[in-house]
């Protein structure tokens, strides 16, 4: 496992490179540049910028610069100094406006993807084992309208709801009187109650999808020739059904695993617009929008290392799950 978990390793270090390249190539595609566009909103308002006053704008953030240029000056600086640029919307380094809202965007994006997979599971088992009954019914109809109902709407349905019944639509992440407030045991538990709508609404259409994988994989592997031949020999049912069809079964949930890490961040930014939630969704946006091309490097940078992370963590846990994925490389 070591010297597979190495290689994985050594394989991730130049797609990284290469997706740094593709990052970097992306963000400059949209016409014009940030001067550009902050002197457009400047005319807005009334303010005019001559093409001196850009020009000597653009050769003060280094946007005068050949973009290979520019390139390599990012990726030099974050491997050597750890800095990743400027965000000329928030006029502060691009770490410390994700180090503002990476904590909240990881704790609602870990909490929804446990959501997704604790839930997913046992019930994608329970309609495999009670297949056609009243149950497996209610489960796979209600994972098709949870994969057929758009995010937004969900948002909207659930905010409404909250209000009619409780008289607070859940808003945001936190209620007025601890936005600003230091951590506090009542300042977690308010923010474990308004996480309930975000983390339904951004991981039902996952989990509608697992649920119906899970049911599909574990009906293949119910019936194989080494489930019969253990029920032949005596062992229960709930031993079979965990030591052989679950564990085969979990391989394309396991599989997915980089691409869940992915779909979360970037599921959650409609949806993070509509509630109002203070995480990094609706930054990436606006840095997208503006035009800020470190802010939006850094993030899809850290959009494609959570790829990468989790179709590695996902390669572990095949290799552990599946003997067979070993053993063929060893033989390699």
């Amino acid at each position: 496992m070591l010297q597979y978990t190495l290689k994985r390793i050594l394989l991730a270090i130049p797609v990284v490179f290469f997706i740094s390249v593709i990052v970097f190539y992306i963000i400059q595609l949209p016409p014009g540049d940030y001067v550009s566009n902050y002197a457009a909103e400047a005319s807005v308002a009334g303010e005019v910028f001559t093409q001196e006053d850009m020009a000597a704008m653009r050769e003060d953030l280094g946007l005068d610069r050949p973009v290979y240029e520019q390139y390599f000056i990012w990726v030099k600086d974050i491997v050597l100094q750890g800095d990743f640029g400027f965000s000329f919307n928030y006029n502060k380094p691009v770490l410390d406006v994700i180090e503002q809202y990476m904590g909240l965007t990881l704790t609602v994006s870990l909490v929804t993807m446990a959501f997704q997979y604790f839930v997913a599971i046992p019930i994608g088992i329970y309609c495999a084992v009670k297949q056609y009954s009243i149950g497996d019914y209610f489960f796979s109809g209600l994972s098709f309208l949870g994969m057929a109902t758009p995010h937004f709407l969900m948002a909207v349905i659930l905010m409404f709801l909250s209000y009619t019944w409780f008289g607070d639509p859940l808003l945001g992440l936190f209620s007025a009187e601890y936005v600003n407030a230091p951590w506090s045991m009542d300042k977690a538990i308010d923010l474990a109650k308004h996480m309930v709508i975000p983390v339904i609404v951004i991981g039902l259409s996952g989990t509608a999808d697992l649920i119906r994988v899970m049911r599909g994989q574990m009906l293949d592997e119910l019936n194989k020739p080494n489930v019969v031949t253990a029920r032949a020999k005596g062992l229960s049912e709930r031993k079979i059904l965990f030591k052989y069809p679950t564990r085969a079964a979990l391989n394309p949930i396991v599989s997915t695993f980089g691409w869940s890490l992915t779909s979360i961040f970037t599921g959650s930014t409609i949806t993070a617009i509509v509630l109002n939630l203070p995480i990094q969704g609706p930054v990436m946006f606006n840095a997208l929008l503006g035009q800020d091309m470190y802010l939006a490097g850094t993030w899809l940078l850290f959009m494609a290392l959570l790829t990468v992370l989790g179709t590695l963590i996902s390669d572990i846990l095949l290799a552990w799950l599946d003997p067979k994925i070993r053993t063929e490389f060893r033989g390699s």
